[in-house]
């Protein structure tokens, strides 16, 4: 029982997206900061309790960045619908994402099947968005924030988007190139 643990709380993470987009429609900025720590949270134990228990799958595998994704895109949409984040850095981070995941169905279709696996930059990407959103949060719930403090983070997370994205774009085209899959 306790092997199937870090892909449920993979799944919690992804079920989370839900109420963290309606409490911040709804401007419950406190409760939806609460969702995402626990979305964090979750997002930090799942892999941690995956390894340590060896019991990596290739559902937790595949469900993992799906989770993170849709929490996201539900945080960055949601929160600039209500004006906590520019549309421009919402839609880039989408963006982004969406051509990833073209990228990669391009690569399958036309090179073959790929193991994907998260790059450093990426890593770092998600975690600049995931604390982005969480520092938005907790500057409408609890913690007076200067302006200047969330625009220089948002310009972060829009040059990292950027960056994360054309590695993976000139990764991938290269592996594309020769033909090749990673391994």
């Amino acid at each position: 029982m306790i092997r199937h643990l870090p892909n449920a709380l993979t799944l919690l993470r992804l079920l989370l997206a839900a109420p963290l987009g309606i409490f911040i429609l709804q401007q419950h900025f406190l409760a939806a900061l609460a969702v995402g720590a626990v979305a964090g949270a979750t997002d930090a134990l799942d892999g941690a309790l995956a390894r340590r228990l060896g019991v990596l799958s290739r559902f937790g595998a595949a469900l993992d960045p799906i989770a993170d994704k849709v929490l996201v895109l539900v945080a960055f949409l949601c929160s600039a619908q209500v004006g906590l984040v520019p549309w421009p850095l919402a839609l880039l981070v989408i963006a982004r994402d969406f051509v990833i995941v073209m990228g990669a169905t391009l690569y399958m279709r036309l090179v073959g099947p790929i193991e994907f696996a998260a790059r450093p930059l990426s890593k770092c990407n998600m975690f600049m968005q995931v604390s982005f959103c969480l520092l938005v949060l907790l500057s409408q719930s609890a913690l007076v924030l200067p302006p200047a403090l969330l625009y220089g983070c948002g310009i972060a997370v829009a040059l990292i988007a950027v960056a994360s994205g054309l590695d993976y774009v000139v990764v991938w085209s290269v592996r594309a190139r020769r033909g090749s899959r990673p391994g």
